[in-house]
């Protein structure tokens, strides 16, 4: 029955009451210690107090910058390198990259830094006015693939 229902033996323990007298066993200074700033009543510091040093949000700059949250990051590749180490022909994104030119996973964006000899038809994700104008002068053609 509900009524005779009893927490199991040692479930439920009384708290200790301190404060309440040497014989309570948690008398006079009642676990706080005997003197400083923890001892005494009215104790708590405010949010963010760090003991007189600094604290972090005036550490902080006053006037933070500001980071665009999908701003994209490309890999750079400059036309020299595709001048140098390449042969004229078609590529892309994965061919580039199978050709050691381009080396990490982020999107590829080609710039200007030299004029071109070679045809190069390009399929990139990005590229410069400077590199869009040398490939077409060289006589090649350049697209940009979205990501």
């Amino acid at each position: 029955m509900l009524h005779t229902l009893k927490p199991a033996p040692g479930s439920k323990k009384k708290r200790k009451r301190v404060a309440r007298g040497i014989s309570a066993g948690g008398g006079m200074t009642a676990g706080r210690g005997t003197k400083g700033q923890h001892s005494r009543t009215g104790k708590g510091q405010r949010f963010g107090f760090e003991g007189g040093q600094m604290p972090l949000l005036r550490r902080q700059p006053k006037l933070g910058g500001f980071t665009h949250p999908r701003r994209v990051h490309y890999e750079i590749l400059n036309l020299d390198i595709l001048e140098e180490k390449l042969p004229a022909g078609t590529y892309d994104v994965s061919a580039l990259r199978r050709a050691l030119v381009a080396r990490t996973q982020r999107p590829l964006k080609i710039l200007a830094g030299t004029t071109l000899t070679k045809k190069f038809d390009l399929s990139v994700n990005a590229a410069s006015k400077g590199a869009k104008a040398a490939v077409l002068k060289a006589g090649g053609s350049l697209q940009i693939v979205k990501l």
